[in-house]
């Protein structure tokens, strides 16, 4: 089990080589490899490793056209998941960190700040919606599960969206977002990292330039969260819930995609600023307004930035 420190709680320098080369080289700094150059080793290892699977899976498994089955789309997070895990896992062996400074200590799983974040993004996805219905933009309508179904579908969703979160979490905001801010400093590297986030669902079905908008803000919530916190476990609660609210509970397309085993045959219906239209509601204009409060609750829930009064090597920019 490794440290529970967090990328935010970290005094030691991350290195690839010892001792390190002169400040003025071009592969390294004072600290080692420049961030820049882990971060694309980072990278070639995950799309290396990504390349090795589908290459395994298509020798045992024959692919099929059209929309993946549920079991499928699990398997594609857990797999996604352990693909940039594990990468990270060796970038720590090589810079002799501990994989938890890069956002999710294992000390610290499942712990009071995941179930936190859990807890509030269920109530922001149930104050979404309320807000739409109260607009006349979203119908519940009648069920479409019954009796085992619903604690079976509703228990695979929360499998599906758990790992969902820990996979977009700790891709986005776990060794990269840590790497990356050691080079050029944390809130530019949130905010680079926030937009190709919301940039790359724009290729989800039925997703939208507003959509993509919110998702980019949500994004940088999360990062806000990271900072605050000093670590992922807040976003991956939240982020789990959230889509398991949105795609289960209530129904809803999810950025842009619906999934099979929905509580009920809800519907949106209104103009695409109040429902969100094909996006689902996080393309309302009501979005913002409950993204908005979310940060007003982690200010309260964690008023002290755990990094405030410490000094850490992702501080300050220049080691790219």
């Amino acid at each position: 089990m490794e440290s529970g420190h967090s990328a935010y709680e970290t005094t030691g320098q991350s290195t690839l080589s010892s001792p390190p080369p002169s400040p003025s080289s071009l592969f390294h700094n004072e600290h080692g490899l420049r961030a820049g150059w882990r971060l694309l080793v980072y990278l070639l290892l995950v799309l290396g490793g990504g390349v090795v699977i589908m290459l395994g899976l298509r020798l045992f498994l024959t692919p099929k056209r059209g929309v993946p089955t549920a079991v499928i789309l699990l398997l594609q997070e857990v797999v996604g998941f352990a693909l940039v895990y594990g990468a990270a896992v060796v970038m720590s062996r090589l810079e002799r960190c501990p994989v938890g400074a890069y956002g999710l200590p294992m000390s610290e799983a499942l712990g009071s700040k995941f179930w936190l974040g859990f807890l509030f993004g269920l109530l922001e996805c149930s104050l979404l919606i309320g807000l739409i219905a109260a607009f006349g933009g979203y119908s519940f309508g009648s069920l479409a599960l019954h009796g085992s179904e619903m604690v079976q579908w509703g228990s695979f969703h929360l499998l599906l969206f758990f790992f969902v979160g820990l996979f977009e979490e700790f891709l986005f905001r776990g060794y990269m977002q840590y790497t990356l801010a050691e080079g050029i400093g944390f809130w530019p590297a949130a905010i680079l990292l926030s937009v190709l986030f919301g940039g790359l669902h724009l290729g989800n079905p039925g997703e939208g330039w507003m959509g993509a908008a919110g998702v980019v803000m949500v994004a940088i919530f999360f990062c806000f969260t990271l900072k605050r916190t000093g670590n992922l476990w807040y976003a991956v609660g939240l982020h789990a819930s959230f889509d398991w609210g949105e795609t289960y509970l209530y129904s809803v397309p999810n950025s842009g995609t619906t999934l099979p085993g929905s509580l009920s045959h809800a519907a949106l219906h209104g103009p695409t600023w109040l429902t969100g239209g094909t996006v689902g509601p996080e393309g309302s204009v009501f979005c913002f307004l409950t993204m908005g409060l979310q940060f007003l609750v982690v200010l309260w829930l964690f008023p002290k930035d755990p990094a405030s009064t410490q000094s850490q090597n992702w501080v300050t920019p220049g080691n790219a």
